[in-house]
């Protein structure tokens, strides 16, 4: 079994969620007391928070550089970011590191499309649903996002920020998302990316009208399979 190294704690509530979907995953897979080979770098959210209200996206990479060459030299086989907004830096993360990077996006439209699906509602931050580095990985696999309007995603950020990155998941929140997805569906949508890792606190295949995907669900899975090939 291949090593797999976590970038997390952006937040850490995604990041506990990262973790205990691979041990699941695993001890479904192989059975027994079989439980994934992992190194984990858990950053203090609050300093990358800062970063990307200020807009210094050169200093966030900066960091996430020098904890992806960590993870290299502690002996990851292959990294996973936990977290779909930092994906924007991947580039940036990844300069002189000699292990790859299984990216979110990739492996979210690899699933949308081997499900014979085409047009995925985007709920997650404002940054990745307002700029294209995650966006363009999805049109550059033949899908047509189907974005929120500005209201919608300004309350979609606000709930992940000011609450889920908290681990805070509240009725009312939960009662706007679904409205949210309810209007997506509307405006096109046959499927709905949790676009951030956090959103599946409050959606779920049971409270969504078209097929969800589960962007943390997803990437733990290909992790995995990377981890077993």
């Amino acid at each position: 079994m291949k090593t797999i190294g976590i970038l997390g704690g952006m937040s850490a509530a995604s990041t506990q969620t990262y973790y205990r979907e691979l041990c699941d995953l695993t001890r479904e897979r192989l059975g027994g007391l079989h439980s994934p080979e992992l190194l984990i770098r858990s950053l203090d959210f609050a300093r990358i928070e800062a970063l990307q209200m200020k807009g210094d996206w050169e200093a966030a990479g900066a960091i996430l550089n020098a904890e992806a060459k960590a993870l290299q030299q502690g002996g990851a086989d292959f990294i996973i970011l936990a977290t779909n907004t930092m994906h924007k830096l991947s580039d940036q993360m990844m300069q002189g590191v000699d292990i790859p990077l299984l990216h979110i996006a990739d492996a979210t439209a690899n699933a949308i499309t081997e499900a014979g699906l085409a047009s995925p509602g985007l709920m997650a931050t404002a940054f990745t649903m307002e700029q294209r580095f995650y966006t363009d990985r999805l049109v550059a696999a033949g899908l047509t996002p189907v974005i929120p309007d500005d209201r919608d995603r300004a309350e979609t950020h606000r709930i992940i920020y000011e609450e889920l990155c908290k681990d805070v998941a509240t009725q009312d929140s939960e009662d706007t998302y679904r409205q949210i997805a309810g209007r997506l569906i509307d405006a096109g949508a046959d499927c709905l990316i949790l676009g951030c890792t956090e959103v599946g606190m409050l959606l779920n295949a049971s409270n969504v009208d078209v097929p969800v995907f589960d962007t943390t669900l997803i990437h733990c899975k290909a992790a995995l399979e990377t981890a077993l090939a």
